[in-house]
């Protein structure tokens, strides 16, 4: 409890807030597995002891890495951040480290976006990453 500190349940106009939105949804839904950005880490702590709390099981979580403009900003609409389209894949793949092979370069999205999720080893089994169950 100490932990996650105070945070708000249910606003003054009587809403639900997101923290305890979510926890219930994600029970109701039965989500297993959440694979998000570390910009949400801080969050995953107060929903781990809402569900705590409510007696619910806590689905497995993994957090990566944001991609971030030179002030440090996540890359969102938020921040007029340029889309990511199926023609943009290979740069985008670079730029998070994962460079596709030279075989791949005039791919097909779908093919650059199989290349990408088998090759990596947050989502393989054998280094304990996530590859199935309902995902948020």
């Amino acid at each position: 409890e100490q932990a996650v500190g105070d945070f708000v349940l249910q606003r003054a106009d009587g809403l639900t807030t997101y923290q305890l939105a979510v926890v219930i949804d994600d029970a109701d839904q039965g989500v297993t597995d959440i694979v998000r950005g570390a910009d949400l880490l801080d969050s995953t702590a107060r929903q781990i002891y809402l569900q705590h709390c409510l007696g619910f099981s806590t689905p497995r979580y993994l957090h990566l890495p944001i991609a971030v403009n030179a002030y440090g900003e996540k890359l969102s609409k938020q921040t007029r951040a340029a889309p990511v389209g199926p023609n943009d894949l290979p740069a985008a793949f670079a730029a998070l480290a994962h460079p596709l092979p030279d075989a791949l370069g005039h791919a097909s999205a779908k093919e650059q976006l199989a290349w990408g999720l088998a090759g990596s080893a947050l989502l393989e089994p054998s280094h304990g990453g996530v590859t199935q169950g309902r995902y948020q």
